[in-house]
């Protein structure tokens, strides 16, 4: 069996602690069984190898989430990585084609495709040896996961079905994708279940769908035509236009970690970070991310969050429908953790008449870690360092950078940094674009210098 993991979301109903750059599936507010701090793509990834240690498992995400897949899971993640964020339809064709061009699995081989977000126990992974029987033994195209409801909700698809006699499956007698409340009022009472987010297919059913939307299984030539896929969920696209359907029924615990009502359940402290709570706090969760105080009075089901890139402020009920609120937020993502450290935006100054726009970071770069050899072609950079000493790449020269010393990098220069220890700086740039566009990488080996031998 082939695992995909979708991990391309960016999950804006976790705002502000979630953004284009800093998806949700990474944020450590969960705990594993030894009571350390761990993300949901961490906490699944650790269950799937639990559960089937030898399954190959293909992670599908945005190419700005190459870093935290790297940091969290290891180099050995094996990944394919969209040229656009659009939706799992598209996502799931191209990481196919991946496995079907690339790798060249058979037709015959089943694929199974699990989101990262939802929170489960083991008994889930083990569901899908009964999904792979499920589906050669009904000669079904799919074959879904069926979550038992525990309440009518607008969120997720519902599905119906006819129980086969002996066997453990039903076949789908009809699907419906998020539907409105009322409906999915009746449909929980007729027994309906939610589709827990797992397809099972065989790898011929999977060319089927790219060779109709293509021509032809070439992962570089749907790489080329993604942006002209339909921006669609598989639901969409396949569950609801398709008769040749099973499930598997799931009687354990599932949860859907896309929303801080959802999440806040499984979060082992109710604050993090620097908070005061008033005792008369109940059912409330306060995460801050900022150096100043946050306190919190008097509050019930509440959950606070504040972060570089916004406080929200809501009822746990009614977090679960911010996100078209998010939505008209168009800010530059404030915070983020890449492969070599992080970065904080510390502030963005408006251009005046006559001088340029400036924005200051503050990065931290980790022991044996580097910043790529890169050039920008619309901003100056002024590097001052703090704390900590690196080595400083200009134009192929190198000297060493200690707290105290300002570098000043022209527009057009090649520069980078290198440290053993661990460097701090705070980074100012000067242009009349700022934008993480603005970068062109070049080759630069730093493994003589992070190993003990200083090149110069």
């Amino acid at each position: 069996m082939k695992i995909i993991l979708l991990s391309g979301g960016s999950g804006k109903r976790l705002w502000p602690l979630s953004n284009e750059a800093r998806s949700k599936q990474f944020l450590k507010v969960l705990q594993d069984e030894e009571g350390n701090s761990e993300s949901m793509i961490q906490r699944i990834y650790r269950q799937i190898r639990q559960s089937r240690p030898d399954a190959d498992v293909l992670i599908a995400a945005s190419e700005a989430q190459s870093d935290p897949i790297r940091r969290q899971i290891g180099a050995q993640a094996e990944t394919v990585f969209e040229p656009s964020r659009r939706h799992t339809y598209p996502a799931i064709l191209l990481a196919g084609a991946y496995l079907l061009d690339k790798k060249q699995i058979g037709e015959k081989e089943v694929i199974a495709v699990l989101p990262v977000d939802p929170y489960v126990e083991q008994d889930y992974f083990e569901k899908l040896g009964e999904m792979e029987q499920a589906l050669a033994d009904s000669g079904a195209q799919v074959c879904l996961l069926g979550v038992r409801p525990t309440y009518p909700s607008e969120k997720y698809g519902y599905m119906t079905g006819e129980p086969v006699e002996g066997k453990n499956y039903c076949r789908v007698t009809a699907y419906a994708e998020k539907p409105g409340l009322e409906t999915a009022r009746r449909l929980v009472e007729e027994g309906g279940r939610w589709n827990g987010g797992v397809f099972v297919m065989r790898a011929c059913f999977v060319r089927e769908l790219i060779e109709k939307e293509i021509g032809q299984v070439s992962f570089d030539r749907l790489y080329e035509q993604y942006d002209r896929l339909p921006c669609n969920s598989f639901d969409y696209e396949v569950s609801e236009k398709n008769a040749s359907l099973v499930y598997i029924p799931y009687e354990g615990e599932w949860k859907d970690m896309g929303t801080w009502n959802t999440l806040t359940e499984r979060m082992e402290k109710p604050d993090g970070g620097f908070v005061v709570r008033g005792e008369a706090c109940r059912n409330t969760h306060v995460i801050n991310e900022l150096a100043i105080p946050v306190v919190a009075l008097g509050l019930r089901d509440m959950v606070v969050v504040a972060s570089a890139d916004g406080i929200l402020v809501s009822d746990k009920h009614a977090s679960s429908y911010m996100q078209r609120y998010v939505e008209q937020i168009d800010n530059r993502p404030m915070y983020e953790k890449r492969q070599w450290g992080e970065y904080k935006v510390l502030d963005i100054a408006p251009c005046r008449a006559g001088k340029e726009n400036s924005l200051t970071k503050h990065l931290h770069v980790e022991a044996g870690r580097s910043l790529s050899y890169q050039a920008h072609e619309l901003r100056d950079e002024v590097w001052t360092i703090i704390d900590g000493k690196g080595l400083f790449l200009l134009d192929g020269e190198i000297r060493e950078a200690v707290r105290g010393d300002v570098l000043y990098i022209p527009k057009g220069h090649k520069h980078g940094m290198a440290t053993r220890d661990g460097v701090d700086f705070i980074e100012v740039q000067l242009g009349t674009e700022l934008v993480e566009e603005d970068i062109e990488r070049f080759p630069w080996d730093w493994d003589e210098f992070l190993t003990g031998t200083d090149r110069a």
